[in-house]
């Protein structure tokens, strides 16, 4: 199973490279350039192996300054009313959603077998959908696109690759840190505990957190986040490839929805955790992407100029129009 879902990944990330633009302008031995279809060029540098790990104190730094910037304010403001609108109707919803997911077939509890080394193996729909957010899949991405990457000298590829490697890092980071701030309990032993909507015991201790993890690491959700961030790096790097978006926003939807049914999340631990991944995801590929010459403007199907001239005494105003 596992070589089979590397095998796909290296398959689904060729699609990626091999479809793009390779107009490449540029191929020195640092650097090289690909022509996106509205004319804009992005300029990539040869990608040092070490650089991803000695990259991430830098992501972190930048999102925390892009958390800033107007439109995340806004962004992360949006996610904030939406979280508090949806505490009150977390019990609920997770409730239906566990109806809504035995209908369709869907696990109670993702469950994973194990083969050799390797401990996450799923063995049903429910277990395969909730690896979409595992740190599995971003490092399975990355592999593939390294891969094609050093075949093909391809740097776009190879700074997608890092950028994935990155994106997991930097979500691990914030995820745990405003985890352990939080302290929200997950639906599973909430409702061992008769705490409808889960509780919250902000600031755990270690040992605490360690020792009875589910009690405090539902919010936010490192899962959604982590997906999110590693979406938008591959989205980033090839923005000519339009159906990226929603492809990867449907199965980011199908594993949320998965998380709650399965009893592992509220709907109230995505809001912020989405936005959060955004930011990431985007200020990765803005790290690794110099952008030159603007967009190419449509041209224009006519032009329109008024004029205005004196003969014989007369005042004259007239038009032109140029196909």
């Amino acid at each position: 199973m596992k070589k089979l879902v590397i095998l796909l990944t290296l398959i689904l990330t060729s699609q990626f490279t091999i479809s793009q633009i390779k107009d490449s302008i540029s191929n020195k031995s640092d650097f090289q350039s690909y022509t996106n279809a509205n004319g804009e060029i992005y300029t990539f540098k040869k990608p040092r192996f070490f650089k991803m790990i000695t990259q991430i104190p830098r992501d972190v730094y930048g999102t925390v300054k892009d958390f800033g910037a107007k439109e995340n304010l806004i962004a992360l403001g949006g996610a904030t009313v939406l979280t508090v609108a949806l505490l009150p109707a977390d019990q609920y919803l997770l409730d239906n959603s566990r109806l809504l997911g035995e209908q369709v077939g869907l696990k109670e509890v993702a469950r994973y077998n194990s083969f050799g080394p390797l401990s996450n193996i799923p063995p049903n729909m429910t277990s395969a959908i909730y690896l979409i957010g595992n740190g599995t899949t971003p490092l399975l991405l990355s592999m593939g696109f390294a891969t094609f990457g050093l075949i093909n000298k391809d740097y776009r590829s190879l700074n997608t690759a890092t950028g994935l490697v990155e994106s997991l890092a930097v979500c691990g980071v914030f995820s745990q840190t405003i985890k352990r701030v939080t302290g929200r309990q997950s639906p599973a032993p909430a409702m061992i505990d008769g705490n409808p909507g889960g509780d919250w015991n902000p600031f755990p201790s270690f040992s605490a957190y360690s020792s009875k993890t589910p009690q405090y690491d539902a919010m936010p959700s490192g899962h959604l986040m982590t997906a999110t961030a590693a979406l938008n790096v591959i989205i980033g790097n090839y923005p000519d490839k339009k159906w990226i978006k929603p492809v990867g926003y449907s199965l980011i939807g199908i594993l949320g929805f998965e998380m709650v049914q399965a009893n592992v999340h509220w709907y109230s631990d995505y809001p912020i955790a989405m936005v959060m991944g955004y930011i990431i995801g985007k200020n990765i590929v803005k790290s690794k992407i110099t952008k030159s010459n603007s967009p190419l403007e449509t041209p224009k199907k006519y032009t329109f100029n008024m004029n205005a001239s004196r003969r014989s005494g007369y005042n004259l105003i007239g038009a032109t129009v140029a196909f």
